[in-house]
């Protein structure tokens, strides 16, 4: 299988447990590794037969700017499954990074990794 990545797709949401978090938002931070079959798209040089990543990069910042969900968890199965609405796209890793979250030690980031395929 072939990949198409997408890293640092950057937008701000209204995600959390906590009720500052559901009101001030905080910048989530999406990686994508979308899984298909690249050949019948460069054997034609055909935008037609591969994903559009612009399209899918628009996807993923408004289901983060969307409707707000209580974990990351839940947001990285979003964005899944919006990217295998993508007919050539078989199977989706996606990372959602929350460098904001309200934590009381010093840390870099914190992430949620799910990979999922058409069933």
């Amino acid at each position: 299988m072939d990949r198409v990545a997408l890293h640092g797709l950057k937008a701000r949401g209204h995600h959390g447990v906590f009720p500052k978090e559901r009101e001030e938002g905080q910048t989530f931070i999406v990686d994508l590794v979308l899984g298909l079959d690249i050949r019948p798209a460069a054997a034609h040089d055909d935008l037609t037969k591969t994903v559009h990543y612009g399209i899918v990069a628009e996807e993923v910042v408004a289901v983060v700017r969307g409707e707000p969900v209580n974990l990351i968890e839940t947001l990285a199965e979003r964005i899944a499954q919006v990217c295998l609405k993508h007919d050539v796209v078989r199977e989706v890793e996606v990372r959602v990074h929350k460098p904001d979250a309200p934590i009381t030690v010093p840390f870099d980031d914190v992430t949620v990794t799910i990979i999922r395929s058409r069933a």
